[in-house]
């Protein structure tokens, strides 16, 4: 029997503001400055949520990203205060910036879709020519997005980005070098693995005192895109495709049904043992990521769970 999955969350707390639903977190505000992230079990792929959730996702998501930001808060300073539960994450309240920082070690996914179109630049930044896909950059590129509410993120230039008032010049240098050192950070953490971290994105905000912060997750698969070590270098020079560790077999799987979110393209019917098979590779991606046992949470009742776990927690640290 397949275990049961978390795909929406109705959290009932004293001194909520307001909560936002996203692809696949939800976000609580409370009136303490704080605020609560709970990573449910749904999945996304070319922004669109599918309909059916992925058992221990969430979990998974949410622990990943919580030692991810525990192992880069001596570089940069992120939001997160405590995990009082395998899907949640509790930390300081911010106003985020509305883009993603995207870095690119590697060219892949999108920016190797661009590049096979034959365009040679994007978000302003040029590639060389005669690359191959899954060819490492000589200094990884950062291709931000702007972050939408619904639909796709679409790509936009630094230029950009600071003429329009989005961000502003001086806060955008400040993105830029933390977006770098962790990247640079991310790479040592896989390497030790055996990965390489070939791309992910990174979310920043400011808090109230006015200090910019590392938000929501990172380094997760779904992120993040990560390569094999062992063998990469043979594989490129054989011009065969590389082992990788992101959620890339989900979108490889809907393209294969004709689905890459366009309109007028309906998604594939999900059956149990393609759920499973999902599960079971975000299971392995979180051993390989993280070099530990996966260890699953209870599946019973898990809003419950959560409610209660969230409470006993905020008792206990702020009454």
């Amino acid at each position: 029997m397949r275990a049961s999955t978390l795909m929406h969350t109705d959290l009932k707390l004293e001194g909520l503001q307001s909560k936002y639903k996203g692809k696949v977190r939800e976000v609580y505000r409370l009136q303490n400055n704080l605020l609560i992230l709970v990573a449910t079990d749904r999945l996304s792929a070319f922004d669109v949520v599918l309909p059916k959730g992925i058992p221990y996702k969430g979990q998974i998501l949410n622990q990943i990203a919580t030692k991810m930001l525990k192992a880069t808060e001596d570089i940069v300073p992120n939001w997160l205060i405590a995990s009082p539960d395998p899907n949640v994450s509790i930390g300081k309240s911010c106003t985020p910036f509305k883009i993603e920082m995207v870095i690119r070690g590697y060219l892949a996914g999108h920016a190797a879709r661009t590049y096979k179109k034959g365009l040679r630049t994007l978000c302003g930044v040029s590639f060389p020519e005669g690359m191959k896909e899954n060819d490492k950059f000589e200094t990884p590129i950062i291709t931000p997005a702007t972050k939408a509410e619904e639909g796709h993120d679409e790509d936009i230039s630094r230029e950009e980005i600071v003429a329009k008032g989005i961000v502003s010049e001086a806060d955008y240098k400040v993105l830029e070098k933390y977006t770098r050192q962790l990247f640079d950070r991310g790479t040592e953490i896989a390497k030790k693995q055996g990965l390489i971290l070939v791309d992910t994105k990174y979310e920043f905000g400011k808090t109230k005192s006015g200090e910019i912060v590392l938000i929501d997750e990172i380094h997760t698969p779904d992120s993040s895109r990560y390569f094999y070590q062992e063998g990469y270098e043979e594989r490129q020079q054989k011009g065969r495709s590389q082992k990788q560790l992101s959620k890339e077999f989900v979108r490889q799987w809907l393209i294969s049904e004709g689905f890459q979110g366009l309109d007028g393209q309906s998604l594939p019917e999900m059956k149990d043992d393609r759920i499973q098979s999902i599960s079971d590779r975000y299971i392995e991606l979180y051993e390989n990521i993280t070099g530990e046992t996966f260890v699953k949470a209870s599946s019973d009742a898990i809003s419950e769970r959560i409610q209660t776990n969230i409470e006993e927690y905020l008792k206990k640290a702020y009454s």
